[in-house]
């Protein structure tokens, strides 16, 4: 692999990831249905 290809990949990852966790830490602090109206499975 040449470094440029390299950096690019690099550059990928930390965009894909980054947005994974960073959606992830949004979710949890603005959860789309407040939990305590989360239906239970009772089965």
């Amino acid at each position: 692999m040449s470094t440029s290809a390299i950096i690019f990949m690099i550059i990928s990852m930390v965009l894909i990831w980054g947005g994974l966790i960073l959606s992830i830490l949004h979710l949890r602090k603005h959860p789309d249905i407040p939990m305590d109206q989360v239906p239970e499975d009772n089965y």
